[in-house]
Protein backbone atom coordinates (compact mmCIF):
# COMPACT_ATOMS: atom_id res chain seq x y z
CA UNK A 1 0.00 0.00 0.00
CA UNK A 2 0.81 3.81 -0.86
CA UNK A 3 1.54 5.92 2.01
CA UNK A 4 0.08 8.88 2.61
CA UNK A 5 0.94 12.26 3.77
CA UNK A 6 -1.07 12.32 7.35
CA UNK A 7 -3.13 15.15 6.86
CA UNK A 8 -3.94 13.65 3.39
CA UNK A 9 -5.12 10.45 5.83
CA UNK A 10 -6.57 12.54 8.34
CA UNK A 11 -8.70 14.04 6.11
CA UNK A 12 -9.92 11.05 4.49
CA UNK A 13 -10.85 8.84 7.80
CA UNK A 14 -12.72 12.52 8.64
CA UNK A 15 -14.31 12.32 5.11
CA UNK A 16 -15.53 8.41 5.75
CA UNK A 17 -16.81 9.17 9.00
CA UNK A 18 -18.97 12.28 8.36
CA UNK A 19 -20.04 10.43 5.19
CA UNK A 20 -21.15 7.61 7.25
CA UNK A 21 -22.89 9.45 9.88
CA UNK A 22 -24.86 11.94 6.92
CA UNK A 23 -26.16 8.59 6.03
CA UNK A 24 -27.88 7.85 9.51
CA UNK A 25 -28.86 11.73 9.61
CA UNK A 26 -29.63 12.68 6.07
CA UNK A 27 -31.26 15.98 6.60
CA UNK A 28 -28.13 17.21 8.60
CA UNK A 29 -27.12 20.52 6.43
CA UNK A 30 -23.54 20.93 9.27
CA UNK A 31 -22.57 16.90 7.72
CA UNK A 32 -23.26 17.68 4.36
CA UNK A 33 -21.12 21.34 4.59
CA UNK A 34 -18.48 19.42 6.36
CA UNK A 35 -18.18 16.63 3.42
CA UNK A 36 -18.17 19.25 0.78
CA UNK A 37 -15.44 21.01 3.02
CA UNK A 38 -13.66 17.61 3.05
CA UNK A 39 -13.78 16.92 -0.16
CA UNK A 40 -12.74 19.79 -1.55
CA UNK A 41 -9.51 19.83 1.01
CA UNK A 42 -8.84 15.68 -0.22
CA UNK A 43 -9.15 16.75 -4.09
CA UNK A 44 -7.26 19.90 -4.15
CA UNK A 45 -4.15 18.17 -1.55
CA UNK A 46 -0.68 19.46 -2.34
CA UNK A 47 -0.17 15.96 -2.27
CA UNK A 48 -1.63 15.81 -6.06
CA UNK A 49 0.02 18.88 -7.50
CA UNK A 50 2.15 17.62 -9.71
CA UNK A 51 -0.62 14.87 -10.88
CA UNK A 52 -3.96 13.84 -10.68
CA UNK A 53 -4.33 10.73 -8.72
CA UNK A 54 -5.28 7.14 -10.51
CA UNK A 55 -8.24 5.39 -9.97
CA UNK A 56 -6.60 2.83 -7.81
CA UNK A 57 -4.48 5.73 -5.53
CA UNK A 58 -8.25 7.05 -4.54
CA UNK A 59 -9.37 3.44 -3.43
CA UNK A 60 -6.19 2.87 -1.24
CA UNK A 61 -6.71 6.05 0.49
CA UNK A 62 -10.58 5.55 0.72
CA UNK A 63 -9.52 2.37 2.53
CA UNK A 64 -8.08 4.17 4.97
CA UNK A 65 -11.16 5.44 6.18
CA UNK A 66 -13.29 2.21 6.35
CA UNK A 67 -13.40 -0.15 9.27
CA UNK A 68 -11.44 -3.10 8.62
CA UNK A 69 -13.64 -5.51 7.23
CA UNK A 70 -10.68 -7.80 5.15
CA UNK A 71 -10.67 -10.37 8.62
CA UNK A 72 -14.42 -10.72 8.23
CA UNK A 73 -14.57 -11.35 4.52
CA UNK A 74 -11.43 -13.63 5.07
CA UNK A 75 -13.19 -15.74 8.07
CA UNK A 76 -16.27 -15.95 6.01
CA UNK A 77 -13.95 -17.80 3.22
CA UNK A 78 -12.51 -20.06 5.64
CA UNK A 79 -15.67 -21.33 7.32
CA UNK A 80 -16.67 -25.06 6.07
CA UNK A 81 -19.49 -25.81 4.27
CA UNK A 82 -19.94 -21.99 3.00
Amino acid sequence: MRSFPDDLARAQREWSATYRRLAEHPHRTELRRRLHRLSTELFFHPHWQHRRPRPAEWWELRTLGRPDRTQDATDRLDRPGR
